[in-house]
């Protein structure tokens, strides 16, 4: 005898995956109020906050770091790109991959960014270690779903799930 679904899983109240597609909504929508002025789109802030952390990494480097495909990323660095805020060269070990480069306006821009995140951080009311708990299980939840192929791309998930 096969057991019947519970059909109370499927009201949106009890839906983990609308909860975190509302929460990527809002807080992506707060960072927008404080790139825009900047001339940055959130996924452009993204790109330069792996370069601030190293400058003249790869694309695909920037890439892993951010579970994104060359298909999304090459079009962000182009436009970072032709806005005057990165550079891209030929890699000095590799010519087959692509370093990207911050240029000054790229680094002038971080303490305007940082700017924006401690904006966004105070309209959270959440402290440190909250934020850092909360950071530490999402990470752990995108580890399980990416299980089974640890390189799939976050839009693959989102498209699929």
């Amino acid at each position: 005898m096969s057991k019947e679904p519970d059909l109370e899983q499927l009201r949106l109240d009890n839906q983990l995956c609308f909860a975190l597609y509302a929460a990527t909504r809002a807080i992506t929508k707060t960072y927008r109020e404080h790139l825009t002025p900047m001339g940055l789109t959130y996924p452009q802030y993204l790109v330069l906050v792996v370069l601030w952390e190293k400058d003249g990494s790869t694309i695909s480097e920037v890439g892993r770091r951010l579970h994104l495909d060359s298909g999304t990323l090459t079009p962000l660095m182009k436009r970072l790109e032709a806005d005057g805020i990165v550079t891209r060269q030929r890699g000095s070990r590799d010519e087959r991959e692509v370093e990207v480069w911050l240029t000054e306006k790229g680094n002038n821009l971080k303490p305007l960014a940082a700017e924006a995140r401690s904006s966004v951080v105070c309209s959270l009311a959440m402290d440190d270690s909250n934020i850092l708990d909360l950071r530490a299980q999402l990470m752990v939840l995108i580890a399980q779903l990416q299980n089974d192929s640890p390189d799939r791309p976050v839009e693959e998930l989102e498209a699929n799930g």
